[in-house]
């Protein structure tokens, strides 16, 4: 039997708990290795944790500066060279559909690590990652393994909501992240393809705690329920703002950015309902991009909503961005600021999107200091490549 075949028969048949396991006695019947680990990315895409019953008895590894961590970052396989003769260990990033779940580290001999195994262990990390989604319905076991601490219940309700950290098809790549990771309140995104769309929602939430998060997934179902019930972008906007409103009685209201893009031409519908801003990099420029501001969903009764439009061209880089990131102030007071914002997105520019809202909310880390973060902060980045 062919020897992927075997693994991919194996982790079919394994538990959803009992994934890990089934890869590391396949691999080590095929390939004779001598050791296999996964490793899921944390919430705030910082760490690496190795999967393993709680309590966790291993250290969580750094993305940045370790070994799986290159690999991590770099999307692509990485062998670590010990001393000639000896073992090798080969990190594998875990990823589905652009989305980066973690790594898978396999300890071979040093005379069975080929270019033709190690194309082989890639495809099995692949194929691991697919698995591993399918399984997050039956099991916590990897949902447990994205968090180095406890998630507050805001936090634990919002990710749930989330489609995931990224995502890529020949026309576009999206990386997404929200921060504080692990006390989120209501900033969101949400993002649905289909053979000629791509429909980006991006949330900007009031409030805070479970309030924030409750009001937010409220408004995201329901634009959502629109979505999938094929409405227009102006009529998605009308329900979920009928939605809320209808809960809330205009007491409590969400900023929402609704935009739909045509992936053969690059038009784009927009609708700005009291928004978080967009800001657009093109031939290496930042520059904000405005859009005729409507009311902000479910502040008062029965609002009409109309969709604008624009183009996106081959090249160009989107970023969305929640006030968090624009009120964020210095120790002395002083706020971020758009020049500062301007640099560091330009700064992300030879960066892959997946790992460019890290990058800005790392910036803004830094102007922020020590002082306590008061409101979430949302970045999401879209690089168009277009049909070709």
């Amino acid at each position: 039997m062919d020897r992927f075949l075997a693994v991919e028969r194996a982790v079919r048949d394994a538990p959803p708990h009992a994934l890990l396991e089934a890869v590391r006695d396949v691999l080590a019947s095929h390939y004779t290795a001598v050791s296999a680990d996964l490793l899921m990315a944390d919430y705030a895409m910082t760490t690496l944790q190795p999967v393993s019953a709680l309590p966790y008895t291993t250290e969580p590894v750094p993305v940045h500066g370790s070994a799986p961590g290159r690999a991590f970052g770099s999307q692509q396989p990485h062998v670590e060279k010990h001393t000639p003769g000896t073992d090798v260990t080969a990190h594998f990033p875990v990823s589905v559909r652009g989305d980066r779940i973690g790594v898978l580290s396999v300890r071979l001999p040093g005379d069975r690590s080929t270019r033709r195994v190690r194309e082989e262990l890639q495809a099995v990390a692949q194929l691991l990652g697919r698995e591993i989604v399918v399984a997050e319905r039956e099991t916590d076991l990897y949902l447990q393994a994205r968090r180095t601490g406890r998630l507050t219940l805001a936090a634990e309700m919002q990710w749930q909501l989330l489609p995931g950290f990224s995502t890529s098809r020949p026309e576009y790549e999206i990386g997404a992240q929200l921060e504080p990771a692990y006390a989120i309140h209501g900033d969101n995104y949400d993002w649905s393809s289909s053979a000629d769309h791509l429909t980006l929602t991006v949330t900007n939430g009031m409030g805070e705690g479970v309030e924030a998060a409750l009001l937010t997934s409220l408004a995201i179902n329901a634009l959502r329920n629109a979505r999938r019930a094929g409405l227009s972008l102006a009529d998605q906007a009308c329900l979920g703002d009928q939605a809320v409103h209808g809960h809330y009685h205009g007491v409590s209201h969400l900023s929402v950015l609704l935009l739909r893009f045509a992936l053969a031409t690059g038009e784009v519908e927009v609708v700005d309902a009291g928004s978080p801003r967009m800001w657009r990099l093109r031939h290496g420029r930042a520059e904000p991009v405005g859009f005729e501001a409507q009311l902000p969903l479910g502040m008062f009764e029965d609002t009409l909503y109309t969709a604008q439009r624009f183009r996106v061209e081959p090249g160009d880089r989107l970023f969305f961005l929640s006030d968090g990131v624009y009120d964020v102030a210095s120790p002395a007071g002083e706020p971020y600021g758009e020049k500062a914002l301007s640099r560091a997105m330009t700064a992300t520019r030879l960066l892959p999107p997946s790992q460019v809202p890290h990058a800005v909310l790392r910036e803004l880390a830094g102007h922020r200091g020590d002082a306590d973060v008061d409101d979430d902060a949302l970045v999401v980045c879209l690089d168009w490549r277009g049909r070709q």
